[in-house]
C-alpha cells in the first residue's frame, strides 16, 4: 500500500507542479490588469509543439527548449499587443470574451501550422524508471518538479531584486499610486504577458516527454491551471503554487483510488467548491472590480 501510495503522490506532484506554473501566469496578469487571460494554456501548447517541432527538424534539445519558450513569449507579446491594449478600458465581459477569441484563434492556427497530430519530445535524459519504495518514477518527472521549482525561485528573485519586478509588484497592489510614482504601467503589462507566456510555455516542454502535446493540449491545462490558481487565491503567487500541488495531489489520489475516468473532473469539482465554500481561496484572492 505504501509503494501504491507514493505513486499516487508522485504522479499528483508532477501533474502539480505544471498546474502551479500555469496558476503563475494567471496571477501575474491578473495582477497586472485585475483581468483573467483565458488564453494562458495556449502558450503552453505553444511552447511544447514548438520544442517538438524544432527538435524534429533537428535542433539539440538544450537549443529546442529556450527557443521554443521564446516562441510562447513572442506570441504572447503580440497577443498583448495587438488584442488586449486596444481593449484595456473595456468591460468585464468584453475581455473574458476577447481572450476567449485569441485562445480559439491560437488554438485554430496551431491546427493549421501542426495538424491534428500528436507530437512528443525525448527525455531530457534517461527514459529509465527509477524505483523508490516500490514506486515506479519517471526520471523526466524529476526534471518537471526540479524545473518548477527553479522558476518559482527565479521568479521570487525576479520580483524581490529587480526594478521591473519591483513595478510589477507596485502595479499589482496599487495601479494608481504606481502610475503617480512613475512606473509605467502599461509596460508592466506588456512584460507580465511574457513572463505568464514563458511559465506557461516552460510548463509545456517539460511535460511533453511524458504526455505529448497536441494543438489542443492547452485546454485542460489551462482550465486546471485557472482551478489551481482559484484554490490558491487568484492574484497569489504562493497561492497558485500551493493550488497547483494540491490539485495535482487531488487528482493522483483520485485517479489512483476511485477511478481514472474521473481525473479531469477533478479541477471543475474543485473550482465549484471554491467558490460556494472559499471564494478567497486557500490563501485568499486580491480583491478586483474584474473577474
Amino acid at each position: 500500500m505504501s509503494g501504491a501510495w507514493l505513486q499516487f503522490i508522485a504522479s499528483g506532484l508532477t501533474a502539480g507542479a505544471i498546474y502551479a506554473l500555469v496558476a503563475l501566469g494567471f496571477s501575474i496578469i491578473y495582477n497586472a490588469s485585475t483581468a483573467i487571460n483565458f488564453a494562458q494554456g495556449e502558450f503552453v501548447m505553444i511552447g511544447g509543439m514548438s520544442a517538438a517541432t524544432l527538435w524534429a527538424s533537428g535542433v539539440p534539445l538544450a537549443l529546442a527548449l529556450p527557443a521554443a519558450i521564446g516562441a510562447a513569449v513572442l506570441v504572447a507579446l503580440i497577443v498583448e499587443k495587438v488584442a488586449i491594449e486596444p481593449a484595456r478600458h473595456a468591460g468585464t465581459v468584453t475581455l473574458i470574451i476577447i481572450t476567449i477569441g485569441v485562445s480559439l484563434f491560437l488554438r485554430g492556427l496551431a491546427q493549421v501550422v501542426w495538424g491534428k497530430g500528436v507530437h512528443s519530445l525525448p527525455a531530457f535524459t534517461s527514459e529509465a524508471p527509477i524505483s523508490f519504495m516500490g514506486a515506479t518514477i519517471l526520471p523526466q518527472s524529476l526534471w518537471v518538479l526540479f524545473g518548477a521549482a527553479v522558476a518559482v525561485a527565479a521568479l521570487s528573485a525576479f520580483y524581490g531584486r529587480t526594478l521591473m519586478g519591483k513595478a510589477m509588484l507596485a502595479t499589482s497592489y496599487n495601479r494608481l499610486a504606481a502610475q503617480l510614482v512613475g512606473i509605467n504601467t502599461r509596460g508592466v503589462l506588456f512584460a507580465s504577458f511574457g513572463l505568464a507566456a514563458a511559465l506557461g510555455a516552460l510548463g509545456g516542454v517539460l511535460i511533453a516527454p511524458i504526455a505529448f502535446t497536441s494543438y489542443d493540449a492547452g485546454i485542460m491545462l489551462g482550465l486546471k491551471g485557472f482551478a489551481a490558481a482559484m484554490l490558491g487565491g487568484l492574484g497569489s503567487f504562493a497561492g497558485a503554487v500551493i493550488g497547483g500541488l494540491v490539485l495535482g495531489l487531488l487528482e493522483g489520489l483520485g485517479a489512483g483510488f476511485v477511478s481514472s475516468a474521473y481525473k479531469d473532473a477533478i479541477a471543475f469539482v474543485v473550482i465549484l467548491a471554491v467558490l460556494f465554500l472559499m471564494p478567497g481561496g486557500i490563501l485568499g484572492a486580491r480583491n478586483s472590480d474584474r473577474v
